[in-house]
């Protein structure tokens, strides 16, 4: 899948100065300028700006559109597929692009020693696609099995020059190439930008590729001369700036810095495209693993791994407070991981379930807990209390925790709260194991269910509640797994989401994850700029920013 943890890495803030040039701003630097070893958000996002892909999932209507591929046909089995091939095109450096270049990129990213990031992608139910040469712009590509994303897989996939990089990949040394330390000429892509300038701690400067291949109204993109990338740490800042009139389009902020930036900035667009594809969500550490976790943690697995009881939390839990009080209202209550945003494949027979104390305390009783006074106590006589930990640098995760306290105190149940440093907490979840439950959000890359093959599948690296399911997965894990290796392997859409359905039902009925609240995609911008159509999809307002351009070429900031 591909993956977002609930904290965001980079936010597109967009600056005009005069004559076509605008400024980004990420809070994190890029830590590689190869897209083949590139994992990190800011540097994936940067990848997106340099260097092209066969087809492009619309930002908006989530449709495959060609790109560097201008059509593909698959068989009647779902087994092969011919792809056609753009003609004319060139990389930055003015070498042209053919289908060697394909080949080539599909060689790298498959291949186990570089370790790339986009293997995943193509490996379709674990074996890899093959792909071979029919003439200089086409290719046929092989799946061991249908592969119900077909060509969603294109997005994914950066297409390299051949020509710069195959002598460092056949010593050995690819995924040392075009680091931030490179020069900026040694980089050739297939996007709208070139690299000019990498100042490490201070920003990148981006240039208009001459040589891209996308033009609209008989006009060559993009409109943008110049993208500069400035590094602000934190989104306090960006909202500073933005207020100030120094960046022009903000990306994502929190719900009270676009509340309150509302108010005060009357002329601005302020757009608020509702549900996006991210969920924040409380799961227990259901990990059967008795030799890696604490003796402390392992003694209260027995109230997690009990269904009645992580359902009464659910019920406990005032998700539509928790939208109101930690988003401004800017947010979604969910019944499980499928947003409403996700238009397509969201299962609509299934309602967020009505905060109820009563029904939680039957089910508590029912499973064989008790009230002790005010205290909730297990068959054994202890007290039911157990940590909660959470990202705290996520301030709406924090207000989230505080009020999940305080929704559980009626049911005698006492959540001590564990404020974690964001790497800290992944570390505790993934490695460790060494926690209680854990508040944590994810968004995919794609709105189709493929992308969240590594969170449900119990082989997936972010099967984040029970690492060790793929050894001794419970039935209904294993349903699971069924109907999503069956959505992946078909090609018949009303198949693959009847499957998806079912496993939107069964994590809603056995609630591996309680799902709590969607944010709202939120976006503004300065007037006069145009074309600004914010996406649910990664990279959000800047899905299209080679139509960006400043009415009358002017931008708002000088």
């Amino acid at each position: 899948m591909m993956w977002r943890l609930a904290i965001s890495l980079m936010a597109g803030a967009v600056a005009a100065l005069a004559d076509g040039v605008l400024t980004i701003s990420m809070r994190s630097e890029p830590r590689t300028l190869n897209p083949v070893v590139a994992v990190d958000a800011p540097s994936r996002e940067l990848m997106r700006l340099l260097h092209g892909r066969l087809a492009r999932i619309h930002g908006v209507t989530h449709v495959v559109e060609p790109s560097l591929a201008t059509a593909w046909k698959f068989s009647s089995d779902g087994r092969s597929a011919v792809v056609t091939l753009r003609k004319g095109v060139t990389f930055s450096d003015g070498d042209p692009f053919d289908a060697d270049d394909v080949l080539f990129s599909f060689q790298v990213y498959l291949d186990g020693k570089v370790a790339s990031p986009q293997r995943s992608l193509l490996m379709p139910g674990g074996k890899p696609v093959t792909a071979e040469k029919l003439t200089s712009h086409s290719i046929r590509l092989h799946f061991a099995e249908p592969h119900g994303p077909g060509e969603r897989m294109f997005d994914g996939i950066p297409i390299l020059p051949k020509h710069r990089l195959e002598g460092a990949y056949r010593e050995g040394k690819l995924a040392g190439m075009w680091t931030v330390s490179s020069a900026p000429g040694e980089i050739a892509g297939l996007g709208p930008f070139v690299m000019a300038q990498y100042a490490a701690g201070e920003k990148i400067v981006l240039k208009r590729n001459p040589r891209f291949w996308m033009r609209a109204d008989g006009k060559a993109l993009p409109y943008l001369d110049e993208v500069r990338i400035v590094f602000t740490p934190d989104q306090t800042a960006e909202a500073l700036r933005f207020r100030a009139g120094e960046i022009d389009l903000i990306s994502r902020p929190p719900a009270q810095a676009f509340a309150s930036l509302g108010r005060d900035l009357k002329d601005h667009h302020f757009i608020d495209s509702g549900s996006s594809l991210e969920y924040h969500f409380v799961f227990f550490n259901l990990n059967d693993a008795p030799d890696r976790i604490p003796a402390a943690v392992a003694a209260r697995q027995k109230w997690f791994s009990e269904p009645r009881f992580r359902r009464a939390v659910s019920l406990a839990a005032d998700r539509q407070g928790m939208a109101r009080l930690a988003f401004e209202g800017r947010a979604t209550p969910l019944a499980h991981h499928v947003t409403a945003g996700n238009r397509l494949w969201v299962s609509k027979d299934i309602r967020v379930p009505a905060r109820s104390l009563e029904e939680g305390r039957r089910l508590l009783l029912a499973a064989g807990f008790r009230m002790e006074g005010s205290a909730l106590v297990d068959s054994q006589g202890k007290a039911v209390e157990f940590t909660l930990a959470y990202n705290s640098g996520n301030a709406q995760q924090g207000q989230m925790a505080t009020l999940l306290q305080e929704d559980l105190r009626p049911l005698g149940i006492r959540l001590r709260l564990a404020p974690l440093e964001f790497r800290a907490l992944v570390n505790r979840v993934l490695k460790t194991l060494d926690y209680d439950a854990a508040l944590m959000a994810l968004g995919s890359g794609d709105a189709d269910p493929n992308a969240e093959m590594n969170v449900w599948h119990t082989s997936g690296a972010m099967h984040v509640w029970n690492l060790s399911a793929r050894n001794k997965p419970t039935a209904w894990e294993a349903e699971i797994d069924r109907h999503m290796r069956q959505q992946q392997s078909t090609r018949d859409f009303a198949q693959r989401r009847k499957a998806y359905h079912r496993v939107q039902e069964l994590v809603a009925e056995h609630l591996p994850i309680l799902s709590l609240v969607s944010p709202n995609l939120l976006t503004a911008h300065r007037p006069g700029l145009e074309n600004v159509r914010p996406s649910i999809l990664p990279p959000y307002a800047l899905w299209n920013i080679e139509q960006f351009r400043w009415a009358n070429g002017k931008g708002g900031a000088q």
